[in-house]
């Protein structure tokens, strides 16, 4: 039986939830029997899922599964993060917990807080559980750890009714894109949606990934360099977009979801969590709005689908250790994430599973044919990133030369 109670002391929006476990089906989360399951307790600041992780309940009970979830009133994220942390300094460590990719899981594994999932990710990939190049999010001196809990892909949403006014079909080529972009321009109405915070990184990222792939992806590592000829490129593309008057004014107050469906804009390079924003102002999907995956600037590299995935991590040394990584193994099943993708209304990171929405559908039927990118946040160094968000914020706003911010950047990347 789930029981929901509130607690006092605990950072806002965190969800205790205790997950129990039990069935002959060796793909089932195992641990106890259904009438005495094991309690695996889990933190997560997703509060607004809560009724997902009940209607996953649903499922999992079938295995012997039950809820115990708690709430907490209060705080933001970054409580959440210190909650955790501490928490698993202690013995009184969650069994499963939410995190982050990127350098903020990577510090998690360095301290040695968080078990290992390499057995689990190999099986998954085996039974064909995951896209190629999910796991670079989870890799770590070649181990894995935790397992995805979500994911988003980044597409470009445009708005139907305008490129049907204008005669504008869905590009499939960077040089159709910029006919489009052209066209409507000359039509008075805005290309491209662009923001000088939290994403002031989206079209570096969109034009790097397309314009080398290779080149996209060591910015991870230093195997290539912010000062490469092709992101100088990709740079030089960018500013001629900017200076075209391609974008927004990055100043707007208004909304991305309200600016794309009244046509103040065309498109919107954001991720799959922007379906649920525009659905929640009444707009339908297929009907007033699509996505397409933007298209390679280059025109001989393969498709490129940019992803961001949030992780369910187990920690080592909890008390149920075992159950929990048993439970992480059975989320990333078929049953399990057809559940959950039906729960959310969004896509799932398994290529199996079908989504009952034809436009984030056509994203996920991509994922056999594109090359899968880490989205540049999460990608690169903390530090790196830091700095990014000074370099392409200024950009976005004021635009001019982007070399010497690029150059800028390289200098934090050696620098460690």
């Amino acid at each position: 039986m789930k029981r929901t109670r509130l607690t006092a002391g605990l950072s806002a929006g965190l969800l205790a939830v205790s997950l129990a476990a039990c069935s002959s089906n060796p793909g089932a989360p195992a641990a106890g029997t259904a009438d005495d399951p094991r309690q695996l307790s889990f933190y997560m600041d997703k509060a607004g899922w809560q009724e997902s992780f009940d209607d996953m309940n649903t499922v999992s009970r079938a295995e012997g599964a039950v809820l115990d979830v708690v709430t907490a009133p209060g705080s933001d994220a970054a409580a959440y993060d210190s909650f955790v942390k501490q928490a698993l300094q202690t013995k009184e460590k969650p069994d499963l917990f939410t995190w982050h990719t990127g350098g903020q899981l990577k510090a998690l594994v360095e301290q040695g807080v968080v078990a290992e999932t390499s057995d689990i990710w190999a099986k998954a990939e085996a039974a064909g559980y995951v896209p190629k190049g999910l796991k670079d999010n989870y890799t770590f001196d070649g181990k894995q750890y935790c397992v995805p809990l979500n994911v988003v892909y980044w597409g470009v949403y445009y708005n139907k009714h305008v490129f049907a006014e204008h005669g504008v079909e869905v590009p499939t080529t960077y040089q159709e894109l910029m006919s489009a972009s052209a066209t409507l321009k000359a039509a008075g109405v805005t290309p491209f949606f662009q923001m000088n915070f939290i994403f002031e990184f989206a079209m570096f990222q969109a034009l790097l990934a397309g314009e080398s792939p290779d080149v996209y992806a060591g910015l991870a590592d230093g195997t290539s360099s912010f000062t490469d000829p092709a992101v100088l490129s990709a740079g030089a593309e960018w500013q001629r977009l900017f200076d075209e008057g391609y974008f927004t004014d990055p100043g707007l107050q208004t909304d991305p979801q309200t600016l794309l469906s009244t046509g103040e804009v065309a498109m919107e390079y954001l991720g799959t969590f922007m379906t649920g924003q525009l659905n929640s102002i009444d707009q339908v999907s297929g009907e007033d709005y699509g996505v397409f995956i933007f298209p390679s600037m280059n025109a001989d590299a393969e498709q490129q689908l940019v992803l961001e995935s949030g992780p369910l991590c187990v920690s080592k040394g909890a008390a149920n250790e075992a159950a929990a990584l048993e439970y992480s193994a059975w989320w990333m099943s078929d049953t399990a994430q057809q559940a959950w993708a039906d729960s959310r209304g969004d896509v799932s990171f398994n290529p199996n599973v079908t989504v009952n929405d034809p436009e984030l559908q056509g994203i996920v039927d991509a994922l056999g044919k594109a090359r899968i990118q880490q989205r540049f946040q999460e990608m690169v160094p903390l530090s790196v990133y830091n700095r990014s968000t000074e370099v392409f914020g200024e950009f976005v706003t004021n635009g001019g030369d982007l070399t010497p911010g690029l150059q800028s950047l390289q200098d934090v990347a050696d620098a460690g």
